[in-house]
């Protein structure tokens, strides 16, 4: 069921006060307000005290980065309005044969063997981000008929292989602060105007990755993944072994947000998915509803929410418009849509 134009205007007004805000993006992982926490305990009430759950922590990261550069706020608040604008007016998103190629270098820091992950393994995540991003993903069929009129179709965009560096590493576990971005403690990026820069390694506290905002500095341009939720094979672990965490943080690094906002009933900024309450997590009922105005039922399955890997799968048409406008000309990954 689409939104109906009462929870239009709230998306709007609360775009509104994002833009001129703009502190409340991202990956929010274990921070909730209280009232957050009595709704997450409540979605993973079936859960047992050991059950692995998404975690990410973009947002974290974002926010120290807003502490570090206080020039970032202003960049971000540029980018939301051109975003804005680029939906209104539909601007030029250029393309390349139909399609924006995005070249990817696979960073690879490992402390023992297994981290090291094989070639397969690379493979195997870049070819569940091309059937995700192109709705060829065969699950793609299984979105409910309320949600089928909003879903993305392919985005035109696709991931090739065009470097993997390895190292090895003393370090056992990376935490947020981009160590695994630096040639002194990891691997820095190579060539991030022009090629997305993937970290694999292992990460602390369950953090399954984090990705940087359009807007960030270059030096730290990219996504970092932990090795255990890496591709389909070798390392990756179920729940998180369908390569959608990669899928879920290449979304934040084309500028997506969480599809509940980062707040209770909160704005993605995309006006074709539900109101969520909060985060769901594992596999949710079918037709789950949330107690926000109207009580629409929840885009579960889709990719920015925080449920397993089997059981997310779809975009929708708004959050591909979305992703598009960072490579319109003025855009700001226009650097990466030139031939």
């Amino acid at each position: 069921m689409l939104k109906n134009l009462k929870l239009t205007i709230m998306k709007k007004t609360l775009l509104l006060f994002l833009a001129s805000a703009f502190f409340i993006v991202g990956c929010k992982k274990n921070e909730l307000s209280d009232e957050n926490e009595l709704l997450t305990q409540k979605a993973i009430t079936n859960f047992s005290e050991n059950t692995p759950v998404r975690k990410c922590a973009s947002y974290e990261v974002l926010q120290q980065q807003l502490k570090d550069d206080p020039t970032l706020s202003a960049r971000l608040k540029a980018i939301e309005d051109f975003t804005e604008k680029y939906i209104n007016r539909k601007l030029e998103a250029r393309l390349v044969n139909g399609v924006y190629e995005i070249p990817v270098v696979v960073n690879v820091l490992y402390n023992t063997t297994a981290q090291n992950i094989s070639l397969t393994q690379i493979n195997s995540q870049i070819a569940a981000l091309n059937a995700d991003y192109s709705a060829s993903n065969s699950d793609y069929a299984l979105t409910p008929s309320i949600f089928q009129n909003v879903q993305s179709g392919n985005t035109n965009i696709r991931f090739v292989l065009d470097a993997i560096v390895r190292k090895s590493t003393t370090t056992k576990s990376f935490s947020t602060n981009d160590a695994m971005k630096k040639s002194s403690t990891g691997i820095a990026p190579s060539s991030p105007t022009t090629k997305l820069n993937i970290w694999c390694c292992n990460l602390s506290n369950g953090i399954l990755g984090y990705a940087q905002f359009p807007g960030g500095a270059s030096s730290t341009d990219g996504v970092v993944i932990d090795d255990n939720a890496f591709g389909t094979t070798g390392t990756a672990t179920a729940p998180f072994n369908k390569g959608r965490t990669a899928t879920h943080e290449v979304g934040h690094w084309l500028n997506l947000r969480h599809i509940w906002g980062d707040a209770t009933c909160g704005s993605d900024l995309v006006n074709d998915t539900p109101l969520h309450n909060v985060a769901n997590y594992g596999c949710p009922a079918a037709g789950h509803k949330s107690t926000c105005t109207g009580t629409p039922v929840e885009m579960t399955m889709n990719y920015m929410d925080y449920t397993d890997d089997v059981c997310m799968y779809m975009f929708t048409a708004g959050q591909k418009t979305r992703m598009l406008a960072v490579f319109a000309a003025g855009g700001p990954r226009n650097s990466f849509a030139q031939p």
